[in-house]
């Protein structure tokens, strides 16, 4: 147990960029608190802190072990209390990851009072439309929304977005409404591709005939974007139309910003799911945060697909 006191002095000194401060806060000599830190940068060999007469500060080496060493604390805090069922709130760091259409619209709304509940807790909420490795970039879980590529995380299936095809009414009035795929050549879509350069497959919807079937009709793009809110304000601009989860676009068809078009020809439905890392016994911070992320959903999600579970 020598070693974990030690992380937690380090940690405390890491977070104060102080020996006297922490000192002061452990209730220890900063004397102590010192060669606490000194035996443990002897074990690990290398130094974790930078030290001068003015200020602490932590090396390279000393930041990743100290993201590591706080992640570890919070476990064993939560280990020696695996059994207590006290209602008590959660405590650490917890990292997750979703896309932005999902943190402004349905998450940050509501974490006010998670965040009340539980005020010991520190998120760290990353927003964005690119694939984080959850892995190596160190978050607790991620919510992705589209097909999933093959992963040893593993996957909680939540549902499925139902998705809906849109233009601006001012791009309506100057081409005109479609009414069915074959009158698409007349018209010009918002491409939305995750990697600029890459090839979009077009417009894909799912046969009316036979829902085994997707048909992709080719487009032309009058833009292509790899933001989903450039891609909703492409679409306000009129510069042409797009396919979009329908919750996502709730707002703007009540607003009359946007207008649905070609109900009978969307695309398939896409999958939401929650990703994190294979590990026995999973943070209670995690497992809480990821069932209130789901009950937040719900309302906005299908049941998935025999093919999207497949």
């Amino acid at each position: 147990m020598k070693s974990v006191d030690a992380m937690r002095v380090f940690a405390r000194v890491a977070e104060l960029a102080s020996f006297t401060l922490a000192a002061d806060s452990l209730g220890q000599p900063k004397a102590s608190v010192s060669l606490a830190v000194q035996r443990l940068e002897s074990e690990l060999g290398t130094r974790l802190l930078h030290r001068t007469t003015r200020r602490v500060q932590l090396t390279q080496d000393g930041q990743v072990f100290y993201e590591r060493c706080r992640d570890l604390l919070v476990d064993l805090d939560e280990l020696y209390n695996l059994f207590r069922n006290d209602g008590q709130a959660l405590t650490g760091r917890l990292r997750v990851d979703m896309p932005v259409g999902v943190a402004r619209d349905v998450v940050l709304p509501h974490l006010p009072a998670f965040l009340s509940a539980h005020p010991a807790l520190e998120l760290e909420l990353s927003s964005t439309d690119r694939r984080v490795d959850l892995i190596r970039e160190g978050f607790d879980c991620v919510l992705r929304v589209g097909t999933l590529g093959e992963s040893s995380l593993i996957a909680r299936p939540l549902g499925q977005y139902r998705m809906i095809n849109c233009a601006s009414r001012k791009y309506l009035a100057r081409c005109g409404r479609p009414r069915r795929p074959a009158d698409l050549h007349k018209h010009r879509m918002i491409h939305y591709a995750a990697t600029l350069g890459s090839r979009d497959s077009g417009f894909e919807y799912v046969d009316p005939k036979n829902p085994e079937r997707i048909v992709t009709v080719s487009v032309p793009a009058a833009l292509t974007v790899n933001n989903s809110d450039a891609y909703y304000g492409a679409c306000v601009a009129g510069l042409g139309i797009i396919q979009v989860p329908e919750p996502g676009a709730r707002a703007a068809l009540k607003a009359g910003r946007l207008v649905e078009i070609l109900p009978r020809y969307r695309a398939a439905p896409m999958p939401v799911t929650l990703l994190y890392a294979n590990r026995r016994h999973l943070p209670r911070r995690v497992q809480m945060f990821m069932s209130w992320l789901e009950a937040l959903l719900r309302p906005r999600l299908t049941k998935l697909s025999a093919a999207a579970i497949g």
